[in-house]
Order: C-alpha cells, then sequence, then structure tokens
C-alpha cells in the first residue's frame, strides 16, 4: 500500500530514549516532514511485532539497541492535502526505553541525531504529539517519589 493517499491508516513505531537530563532525537531524511526533528521510528512490516518493529528501526536510525521497551502512547498523525483528501495517516506506537551507554550515530531515514536537553526542546520545534509522548516517557522511566508503601 501506497503511503501517500493510503486506503487506511499505516502502522508506525517509534522509540523514545531518555538519558540522564536530554531525549535521543533524529532529523527526518523522508516526507512526511522531510527535514523536522523527531523521535526515532518507522514503518511496522508484514510479520513483524510492534517490539521488534521499535528495535529494528532504533537500530536503522540510531545504531543503538536497549533494554525494556515500555508502551509509552498511541498517537496518531493525519495530514491532509489541499484538498481536504488524507495524504498520509499513520497509527504510531511509541515506546519508552532508557539509553545504554552506546554512542548513537545516525543511518537509515535519519540524517542527523541529537541528545536534546529536555530544558531546550523548544529549540527542535517538535510536533506537539512528540512532546506529549517524552513527557509521557519521563515520567514511565523517572517517576516521581510517592509516598513510602505501608
Amino acid at each position: 500500500m501506497s503511503r501517500d493517499y493510503p486506503e487506511r491508516p499505516l502502522v508506525g513505531i517509534g522509540v523514545c530514549v531518555l538519558r540522564d537530563d536530554a531525549v535521543l532525537l533524529i532529523r527526518r531524511g523522508n516526507p512526511p516532514n522531510l527535514g523536522s526533528w523527531a523521535l526515532p521510528g518507522g514503518g511496522q512490516e508484514l510479520s513483524e511485532t510492534a517490539e521488534a518493529c521499535a528495535r529494528r528501526e532504533l537500530a536503522e536510525e540510531t545504531g543503538l539497541a536497549v533494554g525494556t521497551l515500555y508502551l509509552a502512547a498511541i498517537v496518531d498523525s493525519i495530514t491532509t492535502d489541499d484538498t481536504g483528501r488524507v495524504r498520509y495517516h499513520y497509527t504510531i506506537i511509541d515506546y519508552a526505553a532508557r539509553w545504554q551507554g552506546d554512542p548513537p550515530c545516525a543511518g537509515g531515514d535519519a540524517t542527523e541525531i541529537a541528545w536534546a536537553p529536555f530544558h531546550r526542546l523548544a529549540d527542535y520545534e517538535l510536533w506537539s504529539e512528540a512532546l506529549r509522548v517524552i513527557a509521557i516517557a519521563r515520567a514511565l522511566l523517572n517517576p516521581a517519589p510517592g509516598p513510602a508503601p505501608d
């Protein structure tokens, strides 16, 4: 099925990799959103599980492998053309993971990578849903301390 003007939504998988006070971003090398900063990820292939896709796309775009993946969010990216017809529709499953110490390097569909400090995310002009996923991932991986159990 074509990515442009699909007959139904396509499944995309993303990974929000966190390190200390930063998140790993890639600069997109293909449409949609060519040249924009985003979380690493891509399209799920037939017979591939969501987790396997997340690991494959992360390795292809950043050279990284991570440990446990945590389901962070599911979002829809729908882009219409000037006539209102749906040009792209992705349902995106986003995972959260902790960085394990290997240095990332851009590859695959990523033309550039960056460790974006949380306090400077505005500099990267991220999609609002990416910002939401990052906030969820931070809460999942670094929960605020709560009251001690009884």
